[in-house]
């Protein structure tokens, strides 16, 4: 995440991440899900928080998902099925659940038909919010695979000369092994900024950088743009975003074309509305595909090469001012190491948002001793 998405140092206080799994499993049990569906749930959300990726973590959107299961708006349990079937694709109807719960289950379905065939593509409708759609993709790793995930959401970018919102930030994620390397693994919105990073940034109280949002007739605001959570708590549901590349000129063509792709893979193809058509704020629809190295390569031969062309970027001479060049998925391995070894950063307004929501629940409160300032 870029460094204005940090919890300041002086801020931060450093959670365990198995004081942060513990108190997460409780509180979906608590909203109704089975426990193993609180599992399933919390590990992709916790995985998040564990790679830095704190937009899409425990920390950030546990309160979105306690809302959605509170207010009825998405099912605990949900009793999701295979609508259609076919050797090597899948479609799913999700019965209003969680893709935390039902994009993990998707997944595996895929990675099966992937051994099987070569290829799996599950397209699922009838759903919510998945969290990192990279935690998805990269569950095909440890299966020799190349996996990805993409997420149909919610209409709130404005695409290109439009004056009004069209499309969602239709999130894709794609990842890829190595042998030694820290795996490749891209997960991005095609817009602009995903919509939790705005929500971290008012957090924090910082600015949104120019071209990220538009102003209410559909103008890219090319200038920085501040955000202040005590005189407008519900800004950034109202904010409208931009494509990729914010104007035509800097390409947002391609992001909104981008997001295109996704709402025909992740909606359109398993019989969902998508875009402008879109007729419930709460669905999320999402399309996963796992894809058998072994088919198509010998996997070592594949596994070595990746290793040699991604330290082949990362040898390349950095610019001025920067101390090295990165690939996707690298500063996110290496960020696992270090949360995993003193804990995950959380902002005050965090912590306290645990205590509150535990003492409403009736759920114990223990998260602020790792060796940081709890």
């Amino acid at each position: 995440m870029l460094e204005r998405f940090h919890v300041p140092e002086e801020d931060e206080i450093r959670v365990s991440p198995e004081k942060l799994r513990k108190t997460a499993e409780e509180i979906f049990v608590k909203c109704g899900m089975n426990e193993g569906n609180s599992k399933i749930a919390t590990d992709v959300l916790l995985s998040a928080d564990i790679r830095g990726v704190d937009t899409h973590g425990v920390s950030n959107m546990l309160r979105n998902y306690v809302l959605y299961l509170s207010e009825g708006s998405a099912k605990a349990n949900p009793n999701w099925k295979i609508t259609r079937e076919t050797e090597s694709c899948a479609t799913i109807d999700c019965d209003e659940g969680l893709g935390l719960v039902v994009a993990p289950q998707a997944m595996d379905i895929a990675i099966e038909k992937a051994k099987k065939t070569g290829v799996g593509l599950v397209s699922m409708g009838n759903g919510r919010h998945l969290g990192m759609a990279g935690y998805h993709a990269m569950m095909a790793l440890e299966h020799d695979m190349i996996g990805t995930c993409m997420t149909s959401s919610t209409t709130n970018v404005v695409p290109t000369y439009a004056a009004k919102a069209g499309l969602g930030t239709n999130p894709i994620a794609v990842a890829a092994p190595a042998l030694n390397k820290a795996p490749f693994v891209f997960d991005a919105a095609t817009s602009a900024i995903a919509t939790n990073k705005v929500r971290v940034a008012q957090r924090l109280g910082v600015p949104l950088a120019a071209g990220w949002i538009t102003d209410e007739k559909g103008n890219p605001i090319m200038e920085e743009t501040p955000l202040n959570i005590k005189e407008d708590p519900d800004k950034v549901d109202n904010l409208l975003q931009t494509p990729f590349g914010a104007t035509r000129e800097l390409g947002s063509h391609k992001g909104y074309s981008l997001g295109m792709v996704v709402d025909i893979l992740g909606s359109i193809l398993n019989g969902s509305l998508a875009g402008p058509l879109r007729t419930m704020k709460q669905h999320q629809n999402h399309f996963v595909a796992a894809y058998s190295i072994e088919a198509f390569t010998n996997i070592q031969q594949f596994k070595e090469m990746m290793d040699e062309y991604l330290q082949a970027l990362e040898d390349l001479p950095p610019v001025e001012g920067q101390d090295r060049v990165l690939y996707a998925g690298l500063m996110e391995y290496e960020t696992e190491a270090e949360r995993r070894n003193i804990g995950i950063p959380l902002h005050p307004e965090v912590i306290n948002w645990f205590k509150n929501i535990c003492s409403e629940l009736n759920v114990d409160f223990d998260m602020t001793e790792n060796g940081g300032k709890g």
